[in-house]
């Protein structure tokens, strides 16, 4: 069967809702515009869903050169830009197990996310020059990661997701998985066995099958915390204790993706 890139997504800043977008440019790091910020708490370290499912509340648009983020709950609204002048020195902040180089936006924005979340924050911006190695065991020409949790792009067949949600309850959004590509076609859970394969001219290849954790229980809707989906995947879909579903990817060649553009499976794709 055909397969077909069906939905593209970017997360401005880690953690918050991210945008569907019809097309977007392909990056070393990841996609253009796709976890360049993230938040940081008093000790400088990356903070989240997993501990703040309340982030999902903060949806995030791009107009023009700049990036608006309005509480949905609040309505409250703030505007900034996608690529701010570095105008105070960098600082060393924590994500996961890797120590980034990244500055502060701007003191203001930074308080008005501690306002809105009821704790000190400061916003963050990962210039592109700065470096984030792939995890070595994992790379294939030395890639370079944005804020992401440790890959470039992240992409699930849809009908992975449909198999899901014949398990479920109640079924769940794709949102809950925070993919960069939704793809048509195929068997579910095929992308699993994904190498090297392409979208429309640019190519990539698939690296670590992604071990799913909490952020996936959280409704994204609502910011509630629940236990599902991850407790039925883990009835099937565990393996050496983690539990999988979709598949990390980094680009072996850049350029521009777009919905509906084909998909190509193989080592001459």
């Amino acid at each position: 069967m055909q397969k077909q890139l069906s939905e593209i997504w970017i997360y401005p800043i880690k953690s918050l809702a991210g945008i569907r977008v019809e097309q977007a440019t392909v990056l070393e790091k990841g996609l253009e515009h796709d976890r360049r910020f993230m938040l940081i708490d008093a000790d400088n370290r990356f903070i989240t869903q997993r501990e703040h499912p309340e982030l999902t509340l903060f949806d995030t648009e791009i107009i023009g050169n700049w990036l608006r983020v309005t509480h949905r709950a609040t309505k409250q609204v703030i505007d900034l830009e996608l690529y701010p002048q570095q105008e105070v020195p960098a600082i060393p902040a924590t994500i996961w197990n890797d120590t980034v180089s990244v500055f502060e936006v701007n003191p203001r924005i930074s308080e008005w996310f501690s306002n809105e979340l009821k704790f000190s924050c400061r916003l963050m911006h990962f210039p592109e020059k700065n470096k984030r190695p792939v995890d070595s065991a994992y790379a294939i020409n030395n890639e370079q990661v944005s804020l992401a949790d440790g890959y470039p792009f992240l992409i699930i067949g849809q009908a992975s997701l449909d198999d899901l949600n014949t398990r479920l309850a109640e079924p769940v959004e794709i949102r809950r998985f925070r993919p960069n590509f939704v793809f048509t076609g195929g068997e579910p859970y095929e992308e699993d066995t994904w190498k090297d394969f392409s979208i429309g001219t640019v190519r990539f290849t698939g690296v670590k099958n992604c071990a799913r954790c909490v952020l996936t229980t959280v409704d994204p809707a609502t910011g509630t915390k629940g236990v599902e989906p991850l407790s039925t995947l883990s009835t099937y879909r565990r393996k050496n204790g983690k539990v999988y579903f979709g598949k990390n990817v980094v680009a072996i060649r850049f350029g521009i993706v777009k919905v509906a553009d084909l998909i190509n499976i193989g080592e001459h794709a």
